[in-house]
């Protein structure tokens, strides 16, 4: 083989050897994750997402997932403060906060925290009895988180929430349970029917009351209504009436003053006055009297009439001269 053959196997070999070194130098720290730098076994530093340079062979780098991530506890058989075993399973949210102490303080993070939250688990779920552990799930949440966050912060690591998934208590607890759930259904639906009925008698109630009320209410107003027409009907008949009187009087008044107007101007004698007087009588006569009253003395009402005819002319006309007296009647022959 000749120099330059040599020599042009080395030269590939250094060309080899620092392209690995090119290689080896540069890394990419993705936005998720965090760069922890050891030089020589031993923690330089940590670095953030981007393009890395190390030194090949003398310095190293881990990457750490900084994202939320999920444990899943395994299912375990606890113990209730009432002797019932139940099964029970949870979940828990993490996230890293430093990845420093999360390399070099745990060894394997994933079988310390599932361990933890089984331990714990058992100690809260066995100081319940079996009916509070079913309806205190949150309770129980936010306790196990408090110390799994207490616990794991030496660790670096941040406990977001847990979840529990299932409580399962054994076949035959089960069965008691959905026959006193059945009881508890039944009885809910007696108590809830019994309330719809008492509710409904009451609106009845209420109901016939308000509609006796109203009924009341308007006979109340129908009686003073017809009250009030009744009074108005009378008001009206009595004015009625009143008017048909007045009218009548007015009547009867004119009447009389056109009787003696007309009296007046025919200047009477007392011989017609007599003659209207006796027609007068002969009306009362023709009347429903039983009696009739006829003035003992004649003469005496003649001259009332005489007076009357006096009365008419007093506009200063002289009465007319009166008639001469009949001669009295000639005795009888013989005397």
């Amino acid at each position: 083989m000749s120099a330059t053959e040599i020599a042009a196997i080395v030269l590939g070999l250094i060309a080899l050897f620092l392209i690995i070194v090119v290689v080896k130098s540069f890394k990419i720290v993705r936005p998720y994750q965090r760069g922890i730098v050891e030089q020589l076994g031993k923690y330089k530093s940590t670095v953030d997402p981007g393009l890395r340079m190390i030194l090949p062979f003398i310095q190293t780098m881990r990457l750490v997932d900084m994202r939320e991530q999920v444990v899943d506890v395994p299912p375990q058989e606890v113990i209730t403060a009432d002797n019932v075993v139940v099964s029970v399973d949870a979940v828990i949210y993490y996230e890293p906060s430093d990845p420093q102490r999360l390399i070099y303080n745990v060894a394997n993070f994933l079988l310390a925290i599932t361990k933890l939250a089984q331990t714990n688990l058992r100690n809260l779920i066995g100081d319940m009895e079996l009916d509070s552990a079913l309806t205190s799930r949150d309770n129980i949440n936010l306790a196990l988180r408090q110390i799994l966050d207490d616990a794991t912060d030496k660790w670096g690591v941040r406990v977001a929430r847990v979840e529990i998934q299932r409580i399962d208590p054994p076949p035959d607890v089960m069965a008691a349970m959905h026959e006193q759930m059945k009881a508890e259904r039944t009885r809910r639906a007696v108590v809830t029917t019994a309330s719809g009925q008492r509710e409904a008698a009451i609106a009845q109630a209420e109901g016939q009351k308000q509609s006796q009320i109203l009924e009341a209410e308007g006979q109340k107003q129908k009686a003073i209504l017809d009250a009030e027409g009744q009074a108005e009907a009378t008001r009206a008949i009595a004015d009625a009436e009143k008017y048909r009187q007045l009218t009548v009087a007015a009547g009867q008044a004119e009447a009389v003053r056109s009787v003696y107007a007309a009296i007046h101007e025919g200047n009477p004698t007392p011989d017609l006055l007599a003659v209207k007087y006796l027609e007068a009588l002969q009306g009362i006569a023709n009347g429903r009297a039983t009696k009739i009253f006829l003035p003992a003395d004649m003469a005496g009402v003649m001259g009332s009439i005489g007076g009357i005819a006096e009365l008419f002319n007093q506009n200063g006309d002289e009465p007319p001269p009166p008639r001469p007296a009949s001669p009295p009647p000639a005795p009888p022959a013989g005397r």
